[in-house]
């Protein structure tokens, strides 16, 4: 039977069991839309329930295994959504799932001092908002205090579904560094940080590198998936940095992540933070590397919702070729609420801006062209920010992430920020790969699938300059009215 590894991987829309070779090329994948709650206690409060998501993921598992029954599971590794958490009990049991869109902390975020925000920024590597798990604590606890009471772990959600597996708790770097409680710099829980959030230290598990082996697979699983019992589970780590080593770059490299958010990061050795507050430093699932960061927020998600809209049955060839007969007459200009460095507050207001009346140019076409271009000019402002914080001098930047399938999207971003982008094979997966990649260097194989390279090179920069002033005064039109 051929070798291969199970990468379980939990994104914000949905969440997916994979099977890579040990070459790290994906075999298969399966996927299944992640079901939230809203909690009307506050005003953006979500939330889902652990053992609905755990019962979708075996059923998942289950339906990869049995499609390819010629394979025999090495490992089992996990990547996950960024600042999401699961609550455990203290008989072990999990309590909630707190998702990175859950901001049932944004009440709370002024009431941290000034001067501790500057700690939180020095320490954490970011600067303190609702989108971070302490601050999701903070929340629970104010609203929720009997649910608060039950809390004994807080774990990553990449690091629940390890625990599911085998048993062991745990906190990964790259995952850690998202509470806000981590001090990014020395890799270690900070007590400090802990006291700013009143946050009791002791709910933190020990903290753990990607690519260690936590144990075997539980015989539970291992019988219940017909799994070889000395099956390894694996630690892995954030969907952003396993997305990022899937690409192999060189540290001093900047990769474009193009999910449901964008990150524009760049990989360096040393901690650095921005003494504007616009980047957010993280560790990376390399050990001793870090990744500093820009964000364009919510931008894949954008996208996939504007195509069931306008789309609902159609596949994105087709709107990739309607978006191609547009011929550089758009019709049409968005501003949908992405993320920019630069700005001191987000925007959660977008719309669409066209000529009145209406022309009958205007087509479905119009609308997702300028979701693409809004996504573009924010990706082009986030990597201007930066370079401005670290310069860059390399003519190419890496990219990988399932948004980049738009070829459309991919040639804007060439252009906008006038470098090469350089896609491996597989890059649509990028987590899942990057997941096999870690599983690799835990069984110390580092003969990596010669993976081929696309090149995207900028053209029309005179043309889309144009352009992108016009989103420039729309995006500043937006930010007047709301």
């Amino acid at each position: 039977m051929k070798e291969a590894y199970l990468i379980i991987d939990i994104g914000t829309g949905n969440v997916r069991v994979a099977l890579a070779n040990v070459s790290g090329k994906v075999i298969t994948v399966e996927r299944d839309n992640v079901h939230y709650t809203i909690d009307k206690l506050y005003p953006a409060a979500i939330s889902f329930d652990p053992d609905e998501l755990w019962s979708q993921i075996i059923s998942l598992t289950k339906k990869v295994l049995q499609n390819n029954p010629g394979v025999a599971i090495k490992a089992i590794t996990a990547s996950s959504q960024r600042e999401g958490i699961v609550l455990l009990g203290h008989d072990g049991t999990s309590l909630t799932g707190l998702p990175n869109h859950d901001h049932r902390g944004r009440e709370w975020e002024n009431t941290i001092p000034d001067n501790d925000k500057d700690i939180v920024y020095q320490l954490a590597g970011r600067y303190p908002t609702s989108l971070f798990s302490a601050l999701k604590i903070t929340g629970l606890k104010n609203k929720h205090p009997e649910l608060y009471e039950k809390i004994a772990t807080m774990v990553s959600i990449s690091d629940w579904a390890q625990y599911k597996l085998s048993g062991v708790t745990g906190y990964e770097h790259s995952q850690a560094s998202e509470t806000l409680l981590y001090d990014v710099a020395q890799k270690r829980w900070s007590k400090k940080l802990c006291s700013i959030f009143s946050i009791n230290e002791n709910i933190l598990p020990e903290l753990r590198l990607s690519g260690t082996v936590l144990g075997k697979i539980l015989p539970e699983y291992a019988d219940q998936l017909s799994i070889s019992p000395e099956a390894v589970i694996v630690v892995g780590g954030a969907d952003t940095q396993l997305a990022i080593k899937s690409t192999q770059p060189s540290v001093e490299d900047i990769v474009l992540v193009s999910g449901t958010t964008t990150p524009v990061v760049k990989i360096i050795n040393e901690y650095t933070v921005d003494k504007n507050q616009r980047t957010w430093t993280n560790r990376h699932v390399e050990s001793d590397t870090f990744i500093l960061e820009t964000n364009a927020g919510v931008t894949g998600l954008n996208y996939q919702r504007l195509k069931e809209v306008f789309y609902p049955n159609e596949g994105y060839e087709v709107i990739e070729k309607e978006l191609a007969e547009l011929a550089g007459s758009p019709q049409c200009v968005a501003s949908l609420g992405s993320l920019i460095a630069d700005e001191k507050s987000p925007l959660t207001k977008g719309g669409f801006i066209f000529d009145a009346p209406v022309s009958d140019q205007l087509t479905r076409a119009s609308f997702v062209w300028a979701a693409l271009w809004d996504i573009a000019c924010c990706i082009k402002e986030n990597f201007d920010s930066l370079c401005d914080v670290t310069p860059y001098r390399q003519d190419y930047v890496w990219a990988c992430g399932g948004g980049l399938q738009s070829a459309i999207l991919r040639q804007f971003i060439a252009s906008l920020i006038n470098k090469k982008i350089k896609l491996r094979e597989g890059y649509k997966q990028a987590s899942v790969v990057g997941g096999a990649l870690i599983c690799n260097q835990t069984f110390g194989n580092n003969e990596h699938a010669d993976t081929g390279v696309e090149i995207i090179e900028p053209k029309d920069i005179e043309q889309y300059v144009s352009f992108y002033k016009e989103w420039k005064k729309v995006r500043s039109g937006f930010r007047q009215i709301f």
